[in-house]
């Protein structure tokens, strides 16, 4: 009897080291309720010491193990063609480097910010504002300076998207586009360099 049998396959699967992923875990599965229970506890990958942190499921191995159980399956393959797997490792405290990290870059973007102005003469514009605005001259317009220097941090701070943890929208801020495109071109990098199908020598090197 012939049935047809969907699978998506996941971008990123996240799992510890020297365990075993399943298909349930390593796809999205669409199948009749009787193939779905013995299909969702296929072992699909063992991982091992050799891979690292990173690893990369293809599809092709996929269907192959299907077809162990359900030879008579007709496969329909949707979405990624390879699931990378990564082994995540026990998070240890890093309180020291999370805090030797966030003083270096207070300390260098408060550096920038300040050489930024010391170049276009922030000063300067501030005292020939307040003097154009009340007609005094004053070597420290701290009714300027005091609000732009607020309205710098708050401008990062919506520019960003984020205080501590709390999200004003759900619009993702130009660092998390960022990351995003870094994950994605990492994870392209991944799929082709890692996956031992993706390249063939055919000079017996």
């Amino acid at each position: 009897m012939t049935f047809t049998v969907y699978i998506r396959m996941r971008q990123r699967v996240e799992t510890k080291q020297g365990g075993k992923i399943t298909l349930s875990q390593a796809a999205q599965i669409i199948a009749a309720d009787e193939v779905f229970a013995v299909l969702k506890d296929i072992e699909v990958y063992q991982l091992n010491q050799s891979d690292n942190n990173l690893a990369v499921l293809d599809v092709m191995s996929v269907i192959k193990k299907i077809y162990e159980y359900f030879p008579e399956s007709d496969i329909q393959t949707i979405g990624p063609n390879q699931t990378i797997i990564e082994m995540i490792k026990e998070k240890k405290s890093r309180y020291p480097l999370f805090i030797s990290v966030w003083l270096l870059l207070f300390i260098g973007a408060g550096l920038a910010i300040l050489n930024f102005h010391e170049e276009v003469s922030m000063q300067a514009v501030h005292q020939r504002l307040y003097w154009m605005i009340t007609g005094i001259h004053n070597k420290k317009p701290l009714l300027l300076q005091i609000p732009y220097s607020f309205g710098i941090g708050l401008g990062m701070v919506l520019f960003f998207n984020h205080i501590f943890k709390k999200r004003f929208n759900e619009e993702p801020s130009p660092l998390e586009i960022e990351m995003f495109n870094y994950q994605q071109d990492l994870d392209r990098y991944v799929a082709i360099n890692e996956n031992k199908e993706s390249v063939r020598h055919l000079n017996g090197d």
